[in-house]
């Protein structure tokens, strides 16, 4: 139940004492009008609907005085309010419970006055042109009848005036509100803002300032407009012109200037109805006209066009403006970006023409540099630490190369706030106080979702290292990775054009010999991530526009492409495109630009950048002719077919645009023989969760050597080979065998059995087979037997032939146990090197 606010208690009392005075026995609505008078919520809506107070007080005094004098009673009893006194209030509860407010003042019970309309009361208000939608509009808005005394604030009377400002008595004449209102509802003294520290300096931009400057001092058209990308510093060559002017680094033309921010926000903040908005900006256009020297800036001024416009009406803020623009009795100051600019303002002719466009292009690092070194002491000062100055230089410098989708000066100081920002998370006694190159590196890696090893300058551990990594884990392609590695090198040495990827390279060869391999793996040791695109999906024309986005004017034009989101997200990765040869050869001129320039735009106009990015292509032409045989003695397979088949596919700018074309040939015996260990080396690590442990025996292993590499098909058979001789057969055992519980297992070799039930001692096997310890075995599972670093240190297999194992001895070890049927608790795969 909302509450009656003092004043209109005291104005209820006063009423009743009216009435008391006169001896009358009830008190009315002309009493509780008088009363209201002198009210200052109800008296400061009568003068802005232009009423005569004290012709109201005087009017309503002769009638209580004369046409009441028949309520006059014995004077005994208090005055008790009429039916219509009772309704009034009533009325003025209900409608301000109904509006969400919690107290009842004496202008909400004016308003109610007007629906007695055969009282006397109403028909004074009325007499002096007073309207109940006059009351209402000036409550809720601020909207005064009289020119020039729109309120700024809702009515409350001690915001306007006091009480003892007021007087009592006759002199409650209606008196305009002091000049400036309207500015400071609206907009934001910048000068003032400047004048209590709140506002950074301006360093640099000598020319954007000195060319705002004259655009001021013009006649006409003294409006400039700051255009540029987000974050280049427009507002801030605004807010830097006020700190100038209060510390005299102007001209003196405009030594006494003052710069006034428009809020849009505030400004179009309870205009409910039709003429409200165009009302306040037409009292802040007037009030910045009659202010001396005044200038208004209007940050993302591409807001005013169509800001306050009505449905069907051309009528808006743009608009309102114009005539002030042109005369050069309002000057204003515009900030807005490319994308806007062009959007909005370069289809109103008629509004660009009044303004002057001034370019505000992002600064260089050395000029970002400078800045932070003068923005410096304002952070350290917040923070309450140092920055070095090689942290500023290196927050410039990586923000530069690894943020690409913002601009200098903001990405740097963003850079620089956050690490400040991140000690305040650490407990004080471990918080630094001096941030240094490793800090701003850390937060980079946040920032752009890189791994913090890939930002920092001192990563020659890992390149160092990426050849042999590489070679650790891909085997059998030593030229392919020395080419690949020496190239990744030469571009991080900086020896190569900064504007390009870090590579482009294609990697030909028949399946299955480990060119996707090859990216993986390199994705992995850099510590960045891997984007794989089948190429295979993109063979029709139209499945292009899949990548880069659709033309405008189809559906789904605005969500972007599937590459140039990808790397807008991962702007540090490897990029592979499997199988290049089977997309269609429109993708190869989009490639081109990637490859030249290190870019790439959408449908939507948006720049992606690839300049971070490892592009790695694969393709298998060729292949078929590198798998047949050459003719003569000389060479068992044909050499140089795979590249002539490469330039017949591939165009010759394509190719002039590959930084290296890497061959990887067919995989010899000795290293499939690694490609089986790594195979069991993933199984042994999925059988640790189950408590198994598994161990391959030497004939087993060449076994699987001899039938799962294909010189067509690669090592690709030898995971459905194990697959079907080992995995399948092995689940049972685990699910519902004998490593129910766990335990350890063989894979011998399985010899075809003769009539008489003895194993035959042909040569000839039927495929792989179990052997089992005897006895329940629960092994201990290994530490880490994914870890990829320790593999090339797993034991040796023994070069001498196995001595034939003795009957029962399932258990006996495939490597080099000294005991010939002894059973090894935790078994161990042999591999070869």
């Amino acid at each position: 139940m909302p509450s009656f606010s003092r004043s209109l208690e005291q104005a209820l009392h006063r009423a009743l004492a009216l009435a008391g005075e006169r001896r009358h026995e009830y008190a009315t609505l002309e009493h509780l009008l008088l009363a209201l008078v002198d009210d200052q919520d109800a008296a400061a809506v009568m003068r802005a609907c232009n009423v005569e107070l004290d012709v109201l007080r005087r009017n309503l005094v002769e009638y209580v005085d004369t046409e009441l004098s028949n309520l006059t009673g014995d004077g005994r009893q208090d005055a008790k309010p009429t039916a219509g006194f009772q309704r009034v209030i009533q009325r003025a509860v209900i409608h301000v419970q109904s509006s969400g407010r919690e107290e009842v003042t004496g202008a909400n019970v004016l308003v109610a006055i007007f629906a007695e309309r055969e009282s006397h009361a109403a028909y004074f208000l009325q007499e002096q042109d007073m309207t109940r939608y006059d009351a209402v509009n000036y409550i809720s808005h601020g909207i005064a009848k009289r020119p020039g005394t729109s309120e700024s604030k809702p009515v409350r009377g001690a915001e306007e005036e006091s009480a003892a400002e007021r007087p009592s008595g006759e002199d409650g004449e209606a008196r305009p509100k002091k000049k400036g209102d309207a500015l400071e509802a609206y907009c934001v003294n910048l000068n003032k803002k400047a004048r209590d520290g709140k506002i950074d300096p301006l360093i640099g931009r000598h020319a954007e300032v000195e060319r705002t400057i004259q655009v001021l001092c013009r006649r006409q058209k003294n409006n400039p407009l700051l255009v540029g990308d987000p974050g280049v510093g427009k507002t801030a060559i605004a807010e830097g012109l006020a700190r100038k002017i209060i510390q005299h680094e102007v001209p003196e033309v405009l030594a006494d200037a003052t710069v006034f921010s428009l809020d849009m926000g505030t400004l179009l903040a309870g205009t409910r109805y039709r003429g409200d908005f165009e009302e306040r900006l037409k009292q802040v256009m007037k009030e910045i006209e009659a202010h001396p020297n005044a200038i208004m800036f209007i940050d993302e001024i591409h807001t005013v066009i169509g800001a306050g416009a009505t449905s069907g009406g051309a009528m808006d803020a743009s608009n309102l403006l114009k005539p002030a623009l042109a005369s050069g009795a309002l000057r204003c100051i515009g900030s807005t970006t490319y994308k806007e600019y062009r959007q909005y303002f370069e289809k109103d002719r008629a509004l660009v023409r009044r303004f002057q466009k001034i370019d505000v292009n992002e600064p260089s690092i050395p000029d970002t540099i400078e800045i932070l070194k003068g923005l410096k002491p304002y952070f350290e000062e917040f923070h309450k630490l140092k920055y070095t100055t090689d942290a500023v230089k290196a927050a410039v410098e990586l923000s530069a190369r690894y943020i690409n989708d913002r601009k200098l000066p903001d990405k740097a100081i963003d850079v620089i706030d956050e690490t400040g920002a991140s000690q305040m998370l650490v407990p004080e006694a471990r918080r630094k106080r001096t941030i240094g190159v490793k800090e701003i590196e850390t937060t980079i890696a946040t920032m752009a979702r890189i791994p913090p090893k890939t930002v920092s300058k001192d990563d020659a551990v890992v390149l160092k290292n990426l050849t042999e990594n590489l070679k650790r884990v891909v085997y059998g392609q030593t030229n392919a990775i020395e080419a690949l590695t020496s190239a990744i090198k030469l571009a991080r040495a900086g020896l190569r054009d900064p504007d390009k990827p870090i590579g482009s390279y294609l990697f030909a060869g028949p399946t299955g010999v480990g060119k996707t391999e090859a990216a993986k793996q390199l994705a992995a040791s850099l510590g960045v991530e891997m984007l794989r695109f089948d190429m295979s999906e993109y063979m029709e024309r139209h499945t292009v526009s899949r990548l880069i986005g659709a033309p405008p004017g189809y559906v789904g034009f605005d969500q972007g492409g599937l590459l140039t989101d990808g790397i807008d997200q991962h702007p540090h990765c490897v990029l592979l495109l499997d199988e290049i040869e089977k997309a269609h050869p429109d993708l190869f001129n989009i490639l081109l630009q990637v490859m030249d320039h290190g870019k790439l735009t959408d449908h939507n106009g948006k720049q992606v950048d690839f300049r971070n990015v490892i592009i790695i292509m694969t393709s298998n032409a060729g292949a078929s002719d590198l798998a047949k045989s050459a003719y003569g003695f000389t060479q068992s397979k044909r050499s140089g077919d795979d590249v002539e088949a490469i330039n017949r596919l591939f165009a010759p700018e394509f190719r002039n645009r590959l930084d290296a074309i890497i061959s990887f040939g067919h995989l010899p015996k000795e290293v499939v023989a690694k490609v089986v260990d790594k195979f069991v080396l993933q199984l042994e690590a999925q059988l640790a969760d189950r408590n198994v442990t598994i161990e391959l025996s030497d004939e087993a292993r060449e076994w699987l050597v001899e039938n799962g590499y294909d010189d067509a098909m690669g090592a690709r058979p030898m995971a459905r080979l194990i697959q079907t001789t080992i995995k399948t057969p092995l689940a049972d055992e685990v699910l519902f065998g004998r490593l129910k519980d766990g335990g350890a297992v063989k894979v011998v070799l399985k010899k075809p059995e003769t009539e008489d039930g003895k194993a035959s001692d042909a040569k000839s096997v039927s495929g792989l087979g179990f052997e089992f310890p005897d006895g329940p075995v629960t092994p201990k599972p290994e530490k880490d037997v994914t870890n990829a670093a320790k593999r090339h240190k797993r034991p040796k297999a023994r070069a001498t032939p196995r001595k034939k194992a003795n009957k029962g001895d399932g258990g006996s070890s495939g490597g080099g146990s000294s005991g010939g049927g002894s059973v090894r608790t935790v078994p161990k795969v042999p591999l070869k090197v």
